[in-house]
């Protein structure tokens, strides 16, 4: 069990406050957010919000621990720096698993985000600061690396290496021993046949690259 600060006030970090106190040991004390961003009213859910910049004198590394499960805004980069921020602070950093998922005693990272219904099968290893929303298939023997997110539905085949910072959209498919490019977009319902490059956008079935990079996302 742990204190934990939760970075964030928005849809993300609302729901991962439902999750952490109604299905992990874990104990919700406060959020927090950047200076400019706190509200007038610096509570929510009945929790102090905190200026990040000066979160460590008032909530101590050596007692507190974190949890920044943001949205993949700027293809997660926005998260990587709130994670890296966090940890140049001193904070260690949760992961939350649903008591749902279906593990197999897989090597899970920190800072994830892991939700109800997700079948991660043996041999799969997870980096850190990466999300897997509801309902997604990790197949066997893959390896996904940091700062990544699954949507819904995902259907991740066996023998995949999924790079940094690649975000996959609801109900897309990727064939098994594929490499998942750094900065890969994958479309809602798009179908993954073959490795994909870095920083592009795949869409449709099968899937083509578009001629927009997905660091313009």
């Amino acid at each position: 069990m742990a204190k934990v600060i939760i970075f964030g006030i928005q849809d993300f970090a609302e729901l991962a406050h439902y999750y952490l106190e109604n299905d992990s040991e874990h104990e919700v004390i406060a959020f927090s957010v950047n200076e400019k961003y706190l509200p007038e009213n610096n509570f929510f859910h009945d929790l102090p919000i905190i200026a990040f910049e000066n979160i460590e004198k008032e909530y101590s590394p050596q007692d507190y621990k974190f949890f920044a499960p943001m949205s993949p805004q700027k293809m997660n980069k926005l998260r990587e720096e709130v994670y890296n921020n966090i940890k140049a602070k001193g904070y260690e950093m949760i992961s939350y698993i649903s008591s749902k998922a279906t593990l197999f005693n897989n090597i899970i990272g920190e800072n994830c985000f892991i939700l109800e219904n997700n079948t991660i099968q043996p041999f799969t290893t997870i980096g850190n600061n990466v999300i897997l929303w509801s309902g997604n298939h990790i197949g066997h023997h893959s390896v996904i690396k940091d700062h990544i997110m699954f949507t819904s539905h995902v259907v991740l085949s066996g023998h995949c290496v999924v790079e940094n910072y690649c975000t996959f959209g609801v109900n897309s498919t990727i064939r098994d021993g594929l490499k998942i490019a750094e900065g890969t977009f994958v479309g809602m319902s798009a179908s993954i046949i073959k490795n994909t490059e870095e920083w592009c956008i795949y869409k449709g079935n099968p899937a083509i690259k578009s001629e927009i990079s997905s660091k313009k996302i």
